[in-house]
């Protein structure tokens, strides 16, 4: 397993019929699931500047891509939109389903589920993702697929991360890293968190799957851990813990350290946050691209 993919969601690999992949997404989001409350107050800051942009608006019918626990189907249905959400993990969609009931919700891979028909019923006059594309096997693929479901003339806009340093993917990881095998470096263009951070090559992809339009915005947030007032160490360590990266630390260290030595390990990582508190709490620069393109309204 490479560094990139246990510090972030799992990559599609193999589709729908993967089972192995599909239990792979099962328990990734439960991690998500357990701390949605985080996750949508660190990365509140992205999703607001998403909607700001996509604007999705009463009778409007909206997709969302690797829609996860439906923070923007939440949106979507808030502003009057009829909204579908596509998400592979299993976890992940009963808990968007359960919070967002006025949305449809399906257990699908995007790649290559068929958005035109079926649950989905297509004619999408917009599609939305909060980093939740980044993930494809065959990325230029699966945008062709999404665009055949859309309505001419409809948009996209996406949030995702950009290249080069990000906390989001090393702030607090040390510890645990040192301890554990060394991870082989990846490939940057390969499905993970951070394959999508090469402008030109998320320009090249939408463009081959016939996006027209295409657009990148950098875009610096804030994230920022400490939530009702907490300097947010516990929270970032709940997300290290509960994501790929700490379930194997804890899977593979647990048993040669014992309870105590586990539990003084995870003191470390405490102690590691602390040494990093922004103004007394847990903080850092979240570097994005504001990703946004059209659906021609005839084919090119």
């Amino acid at each position: 397993m490479h560094l990139r993919e246990l510090l972030g969601r799992p990559a599609y690999r193999g589709g729908v019929a993967n089972e192995e992949m599909r239990k792979g997404w099962s328990v990734g989001g439960a991690g998500w699931v357990a701390n949605q409350r985080i996750f949508d107050a660190v990365l509140g800051p992205c999703s607001d500047r998403l909607l700001a942009e996509a604007a999705p608006t009463p009778g409007q019918r909206v997709l969302d891509i690797g829609c996860g626990t439906g923070t923007l189907l939440e949106a979507a249905v808030a502003a009057g939109a009829s909204a579908v959400g596509v998400d592979i993990s299993d976890t992940m969609v009963e808990a968007a389903q359960e919070r967002v009931p006025a949305a449809d919700v399906l257990n699908a891979d995007a790649q290559d589920e068929d958005l035109l028909d079926g649950p989905a019923g297509g004619g999408f006059d917009l599609v939305l993702s909060r980093f939740g594309v980044m993930f494809f096997d065959d990325p230029t693929a699966a945008f062709a697929n999404i665009r055949r479901a859309c309505a001419p003339g409809a948009r996209l806009a996406f949030v995702c991360w950009r290249e080069g340093e990000n906390a989001m993917f090393t702030l607090g990881t040390s510890t645990l890293l040192d301890r554990l095998e060394p991870q082989p470096e990846a490939d940057p263009a390969a499905p993970g968190p951070l394959a999508f951070g090469n402008p030109e090559r998320v320009r090249r992809i939408l463009v081959d799957a016939g996006w027209s339009g295409v657009d990148l915005t950098a875009v610096d947030t804030v994230a920022d851990f400490g939530l009702g007032g907490t300097d947010g160490v516990e929270e970032r360590l709940q997300v290290i813990l509960s994501g790929s990266l700490g379930r194997l630390a804890r899977a593979e260290l647990e048993p040669r350290l014992g309870e105590q030595g586990w539990a003084a390990l995870v003191e470390e990582v405490r102690d590691e946050l602390r040494s990093h508190l922004v103004d007394g709490q847990v903080r850092f620069p979240a570097r994005t691209w504001l990703v946004t393109a059209e659906n021609p309204a005839v084919d090119p």
